[in-house]
């Protein structure tokens, strides 16, 4: 619909269509109320405009109906904006379950992307049409802000933290990335492409690039760095063990319990001291400055891929028992 149109995007996801139609029906109910007040405002200018220096004018006398119309009235389309709004935020910010998982790291002035394959791409991001991509995103210096017009997505992309964006693509075609976010001199330049292609066109461009699975590189980095000296599966290891640690609560030594997250993945990794899982002492270096965000986020994908392994664990055991 907006294919040639500079001022309006190609609707490229699930999601631009409402977005738009939010969108349009706020522009239209305030160009409708700026024309009725401005038009209610020349009217009575002129009729009731003071005709001699000898005129009085007529005390007011209020309506109670007219009060309760321009209040009432307002607050139904105003309300009604708000709840729809507020839906399609929910829905925006809760990717669904079956998500094509990607890791975006910004950096000045890139974008470098990993899929779960391990194929790894700089400014460009290959996806399956009809395919709910997440975007897992974090930025390795300053604020950055992940935004592709044609899916009506916009997600600021922080250092320090993980920020989560979702989409799904409708047609085939190549779309503009770009940073909306001033990151520095180059933040112009801080563009790319979003190449959405046909299932199995997908398929056969990442059986043509290179790359390991992220838990594949999230285990090399792990022994890499001798994690697996300290958290293994022995009686008296120095460290807990992190098979099935994955989105598991964690007791700590003050009595608080935290969920084994992304965030409290990395602050146990970055600043080991600041949480600390109760029945063991602080031991464990910080490994700030030794590891980029990229190979945090591998790591992630390695212990993921533990609490997937137990879980399956689990699952035989249970079967099994009941036989």
């Amino acid at each position: 619909m907006w294919s040639d149109n500079l001022l309006f995007p190609e609707q490229a996801s699930t999601i631009a269509a409402k977005t738009d139609a939010l969108y349009f029906f706020m522009i239209a109910v305030s160009v409708f109320f700026s024309l009725l007040i401005f038009g209610l405002v020349t009217y009575f200018a002129v009729r009731y405009r003071r005709r001699s220096e000898l005129e009085v004018p007529r005390p007011l006398i209020g309506s109670l109906k007219l009060e309760l119309t321009w209040t009432i009235i307002p607050t139904i389309i105003a309300m009604g904006m708000f709840v729809w709004g507020v839906m399609l935020f929910f829905q925006i910010s809760r990717p669904p379950s079956d998500t094509l998982d990607m890791l975006v790291v910004a950096k000045q002035w890139m974008w470098k992307i990993q899929h779960p394959s391990g194929q790894r791409e700089i400014n460009s991001l290959h996806v399956p049409v009809g395919q709910p991509v997440r975007l897992t995103m974090t930025s390795e210096d300053v604020i950055h802000s992940f935004f592709v017009p044609a899916f009506r997505i916009k997600m600021d992309v922080l250092p320090g933290r993980y920020t989560v964006a979702w989409f799904e693509a409708t047609k085939p075609g190549r779309y503009h990335l770009f940073c909306t976010e001033y990151c520095g001199t180059k933040h112009s330049e801080m563009i790319g492409w979003v190449t959405v292609m046909d299932p199995v066109q997908y398929e056969r461009w990442l059986s043509g690039a290179s790359g390991e699975p992220l838990s594949v590189s999230g285990r090399k980095l792990f022994e890499q760095l001798r994690c697996n000296t300290c958290h293994n599966e022995t009686s008296g290891a120095r460290g807990p063990n992190l098979a099935g640690l994955w989105g598991r609560d964690v007791r700590l030594q003050d009595g608080r319990t935290v969920t084994a997250d992304q965030a409290y993945i990395r602050e146990s990794i970055l600043n080991p001291g600041a949480k600390i899982v109760a029945g063991y002492s602080q031991l464990m270096p910080t490994f700030q400055g030794q590891i980029s965000e990229t190979g945090l986020l591998q790591i992630m994908a390695y212990l993921e891929s533990l609490q997937a392994t137990a879980d399956a664990q689990g699952s035989e055991e249970r079967i099994a028992s009941n036989e």
